[in-house]
């Protein structure tokens, strides 16, 4: 161990000691953004940034879970994506599939699967869903993965699913628009159920949503580091942490 390395230790566990866990976020958001740009600079191929971007979401699952953390959305594969490469978004899916495998193997974390299943080949599909399956019993944080995952595309299903709903029900499109109310949207999302992000981290340097959990965060504190997602470092994390307890929160008031 280098002497930065001791130097980083020493730091760490300072910031550790100083967090309120009164203080502290319920719900974690990360857009894990920058795995091509690492894998360019470290002069190797896509496929080994994404698989290094797969292994940094283990370590961010800890980190949360040792502060208490009680649901972590991680953004992996969007709709934009999608229109990638077939290649790359192949590679983009086995590395996503791989860690949903060895998460589910853990059994520490119960697992859900974020996004438009139905735009993603149904092998990956079915993979995905029995991962998640397999953790449905398990207490304690959630871990949720979005995967062929859109804001739009999120209102636009939360929506579809809502009119379905009220059609098979007998109402009418004009009854329907005279009662809908705010929550009646969001017992449709994704996330259904779930409190809302306290804290949105992104990496890479990028300082814009993209649309991740459009609707949910609107009172969510945003955080936006500069590292690319597989050299985000635990220290980073903590400093995220902290940013995020010295925030006063006005929830739009």
């Amino acid at each position: 161990m280098g002497v930065s390395d001791l130097a980083y230790g020493v730091y760490e566990r300072r910031l550790i000691k100083r967090l309120d866990p009164a203080k502290l976020p319920r719900h974690v958001g990360a857009i894990v953004d920058g795995n091509r740009r690492w894998a360019k600079g470290a002069g190797t191929n896509f496929e080994l940034g994404y698989q290094a971007g797969a292994d940094k979401i283990s370590e961010f699952a800890n980190w949360c879970d040792s502060l208490g953390v009680e649901v972590v959305t991680l953004w992996l594969l969007s709709t934009d994506n999608l229109q990638r490469s077939p290649d790359e978004v192949a590679s983009i899916l086995s590395a996503v599939e791989n860690l949903m495998d060895r998460l589910a193997g853990e059994q520490r974390w119960r697992l859900a699967v974020i996004g438009n299943l139905d735009m993603l080949p149904a092998e990956s599909s079915a993979r995905l869903k029995r991962a998640a399956e397999s953790t449905s019993g398990i207490e304690g944080m959630r871990v949720n993965i979005c995967v062929g995952y859109g804001g739009r595309q999120e209102l636009t299903d939360a929506m579809r699913s809502l009119l379905l709903d009220e059609a098979a029900n007998g109402r009418s499109l004009k009854d329907v628009a005279s009662t809908l109310e705010v929550d009646d949207i969001a017992e449709h999302l994704y996330t259904k159920g779930q409190p809302d992000p306290d804290l949105v981290i992104r990496t890479s340097g990028e300082q814009r949503l993209s649309g991740f959990l459009l609707w949910q965060s609107v009172h969510s504190e945003f955080y936006f580091s500069d590292a690319l997602w597989p050299a985000f470092r635990h220290v980073y994390f903590l400093r995220a942490m902290r940013s995020y307890a010295l925030r006063q929160r006005r929830f739009g008031a």
